[in-house]
């Protein structure tokens, strides 16, 4: 797996509007997804070893969220023809298994992701209640499933912040993660 880290956060950056199918048989537009504070936008895939090791985290934190306004939205970004542990089918049984508490949508054509610039699973985009970028960074240190009592949780406090003030910390450390598997011209993709 290649692992790729995102660029940093181009703070005020709009956030691209959206019509994806999600697992629980609905379309969800942006509007739809937004927290009365904020919404946490990620880029997650079923398959990624870097996703799976922080999914018990990403539920934890978006759990936590929901209190202060913020709401979250996952979004599935992967060519599922290459790539079929992350067919829509799988999507609603990890979403189902995991009980995931938001939103778990598939842009099958990627341009959703493309939109936002998304290069990686996971990639993280904390916005606040204007739609306006304020967080592009990791969802904490630990990159593997076991966190330390030490370990901050850096996005759950972000968005915290996001959601008291409007505005992102001025630092923010870049998440790292599996690149996109991108559709080929071809119709194949060898991107690992």
């Amino acid at each position: 797996m290649a692992a790729l880290q995102p660029p940093v956060c181009e703070f005020g950056k709009p956030a691209p509007d959206f019509n994806l199918p999600g697992v629980d048989g609905r379309t969800w537009s942006l509007r739809q997804c937004m927290g009365e504070k904020g919404l946490l936008v990620m880029f997650i895939s079923n398959h990624c070893p870097y996703v799976t090791a922080i999914r018990a985290r990403i539920i934890r934190d978006t759990l936590a969220l929901q209190a202060y306004g913020i709401s979250s939205v996952a979004i599935m970004p992967n060519d599922v023809v290459s790539y079929p542990a992350d067919s829509f089918d799988n999507m609603c049984r990890i979403a189902k298994q995991l009980c995931y508490p938001f939103p778990y949508l598939l842009d099958e054509s990627q341009a959703v992701a493309k939109a936002y610039g998304a290069v990686c699973t996971p990639d993280f985009f904390g916005y606040n209640a204007d739609f306006s970028l304020q967080y592009r960074g990791r969802l904490d240190a630990c990159r593997g499933e076991t966190t330390s009592a030490d370990t901050i949780p850096e996005l759950f406090l972000a968005m915290r912040q996001i959601s008291a003030t409007g505005v992102g910390p001025a630092q923010q450390a870049a998440s790292i993660g599996c690149s996109i598997k991108w559709k080929q011209a071809n119709g194949s993709n060898t991107d690992l």
